[in-house]
């Protein structure tokens, strides 16, 4: 093991224990009470039985739901999963796979075992993962590989860090070229733009509902300050135009605070409100969609979609393509910057501030509805797994 591997992972071991009471008490809360636990402690975490075929690891719940197409052309091939949150988690269930948690670096290597291909997504950059890997003669591969515009700075201050890094990858799939060029200023080599694999992700409903007659406007995946913006634009704007709103919220542990939000509008505004899990239906002025996997049921009968994540500089934005597909008018904020790639393959979108909102619902009229152009071949990139 070489000097700064030594290093690195002695850091890792100090900085465990350091934090290693807040870890027990996040251990408590709803929405790490799966994941920390089986991270840190490998709490029915244990290494996956077999090495044989392919091991993907992703962050969340975005990128979870990226690998559809691709382990679809993996058909027949073992499938290991690992994810870092619990929605990831969960949404890799859909999957035939062996699903495991990463465990913390310090854990790595007593974990990992000798994999054949490693595959990550987007920018989950973990020192001891690519290295313990790597040193046991697996192949390393970056897919969908990005560097966003709000972290591009901090990556070059560490080049020096990410050159070690990125020398255990084999090949790097990069989102586009301004990210390829980003690799290339940290060092990396053997970087080909494919594009992003999110482009050939099949966009489908689980559910059919009736469409309301009146227009519909859903705020999707909202955070937390946009729902209260969205509000006011939409009270203003039903004063001229009948109209109902549907809210997605991002987290489902801010479903009660949200409803609680909006019970108050549609108290001072005479609005009626409704909420899905106790009427799943959409006859009120306001409803709040307090379930998860609806997004795209919800799409598919909507008129407008203010797509959230991008009214306020924190979050980066949201997939777009989703809405587009289903034809939706999309409005959102102008801080994207984490899904600018997709937006550029999306036509008729609709950038605004927050107090642009109204202005924007009543332009939607005269707008035509929002689309797709383009494709991306996945055929490369199942080779190079396969190594064919």
């Amino acid at each position: 093991m070489k000097p700064f591997t030594i290093f690195y992972y002695i850091l890792s071991v100090v900085l465990y224990f350091i934090a290693l009471p807040l870890l027990i008490y996040l251990s408590f809360k709803q929405k790490h009470k799966e994941s920390i636990p089986s991270r840190f402690f490998l709490f029915n975490n244990p290494p996956f039985s077999s090495d044989d075929g392919v091991w993907f690891h992703v962050c969340s719940l975005g990128e979870t739901k990226a690998l559809k197409p691709i382990l679809e052309l993996l058909d027949g091939t073992h499938i290991n999963i690992t994810t870092i949150t619990q929605t990831g988690q969960k949404e890799a269930k859909k999957y035939d796979a062996d699903l495991r948690y990463l465990p913390y670096e310090m854990l790595l290597p007593f974990w990992i075992k000798k994999p054949k291909v490693l595959v990550v997504l987007e920018a989950e950059f973990w020192y001891m993962l690519f290295v313990v890997a790597s040193s046991r003669g697996c192949k390393v591969i970056l897919l969908n590989a990005r560097i966003s515009d709000k972290s591009v700075k901090k990556y070059l201050q560490f080049a020096w860090f990410y050159k070690r890094l990125l020398s255990n990858v084999e090949i790097i799939y990069a989102q586009s070229e301004i990210d390829k060029n980003r690799f290339i200023a940290l060092g990396a080599k053997n970087i080909e733009v494919v594009g992003n694999i999110k482009l050939a992700a099949k966009v489908i409903k689980t559910k059919e509902y009736l469409k309301p007659s009146k227009e519909s406007i859903v705020a999707a995946s909202t955070h937390e300050g946009e729902e209260e913006m969205i509000l006011n634009s939409f009270v203003e704007y039903k004063k001229e135009l009948d109209a109902k709103l549907i809210v997605v919220p991002r987290h489902p542990e801010r479903f009660e605070d949200v409803y609680k939000l909006m019970q108050s509008y549609a108290d001072k505004n005479s609005l009626s409100l409704s909420r899905f899990s106790k009427q799943a239906n959409f006859d009120a002025d306001l409803i709040l969609v307090d379930a998860m996997g609806e997004l795209n049921n919800i799409y598919a009968i909507s008129d407008i979609a203010i797509l959230g994540g991008a009214f306020k500089k924190d979050v980066g934005g949201h997939n777009p393509l989703e809405p587009a597909f289903f034809g939706c008018k999309i409005i959102t904020g102008k801080y994207f910057h984490d899904q600018k790639e997709l937006f550029k393959y999306v036509h008729h979108v609709q950038y605004v501030e927050e107090d642009e909102i109204e202005k924007a619902l009543k332009a939607s009229k005269e707008l035509p509805e929002s689309m797709v152009e383009e494709k991306i071949n996945l055929e490369p990139i199942i080779n190079k797994i396969l190594g064919k």
